[in-house]
């Protein structure tokens, strides 16, 4: 083919593509985060309406692309406790009363200094619960692939992913301590229990307005129950029998579905640590 015919094609080819894609965004219902890059308002539609789906085995599925655009319906509670999502707002991680009314004594004299020394995420290291492995907060998009045997949660950040086996196995004992730990998964009802062990200790929880520092002993409880087609509730409860001093209910959230189905790559990549550490240190909450 001469080069000239090329050209007409490709261009041809650009044009056909840009008369479907003009159709399309017309006509697409757009919801979910990508509602803040859009200059066509016309286009931004609600999520769907109507109850959760379900797949071919009867159980929820929770596949899809979310983000948090819901409440937080509870946070920093011991088990046992409520709170409406118009209550007191979250406390301080560094706040002495926090430390005090969680952590036993010793870890509570260590937990004071984490916001003003190295924060393993400044290492591109994942949290054991958030963004970085969970789906919850801070405005980063996560991804729920759900199969018979398996649910695999995919985060943009850090390229965090955890690998959730729901067919009745239970914990690995053959496998080492890891920074995610690991999960099994089981259904109770339509509410998806997925149970975490075999910690490292090396990283951190999550430090936003909740616990930090934990041990090889953590335990952690998520429940992810889909309340309608487009709401995601997923509730975490943390036990640390050497660190804390009850079982300690972190959080209720609630995500919203997205309109597209592929989250994208968010790279972290560890540079100017030591800069980054000392204004971390110095804007956190205040401190100098």
């Amino acid at each position: 083919m001469k080069p000239s015919s090329i050209a007409s094609s490709i261009v041809g080819a650009v044009v056909a593509f840009a008369i479907v894609f003009a159709a399309g965004s017309a006509a697409a219902q757009v919801f979910g985060p990508e509602r803040w890059f859009t200059d066509r308002p016309a286009d931004v539609k609600e999520p769907p309406a109507g109850p959760a789906p379900r797949t071919a085995d009867g159980h929820p599925d929770l596949s899809g692309v979310w983000w948090p655009g819901g409440d937080v319906a509870v946070t920093n509670l011991p088990v046992g406790e409520s709170r409406a999502p118009s209550g007191p707002p979250r406390q301080d991680p560094s706040s002495p009363a926090l430390y005090a009314s969680l952590y036993k004594p010793e870890p509570a004299a260590k937990a004071k200094t984490l916001g003003e020394k190295d924060d393993p995420a400044l290492r591109c290291i994942p949290s054991v619960i958030g963004p970085h492995v969970s789906l919850v907060d801070q405005g980063y998009i996560g991804q729920i692939v759900q199969t018979p045997n398996f649910v695999v949660l995919l985060t943009e950040t850090y390229h965090g992913f955890k690998i959730i086996p729901i067919d009745g196995r239970g914990h690995r004992d053959d496998v080492a301590p890891s920074y995610r730990g690991d999960s099994v998964g089981h259904w109770e009802g339509d509410t998806l229990v997925v149970d975490s062990t075999n910690f490292n200790g090396q990283n951190w929880l999550f430090d936003h307005g909740n616990v930090s520092f934990y041990s090889e002993a953590l335990h952690v409880v998520e429940r992810y129950r889909r309340v309608d087609a487009s709401t995601l509730e997923i509730a975490t409860t943390i036990e640390d029998p050497g660190m804390i001093t009850q079982p300690w209910h972190v959080a209720t959230h609630r995500l919203k579905l997205a309109s597209f189905d592929q989250i994208m790559e968010v790279l972290c990549t560890n540079v100017e640590t030591a800069s980054l550490m000392e204004a971390a240190a110095k804007d956190n909450y205040g401190r100098k």
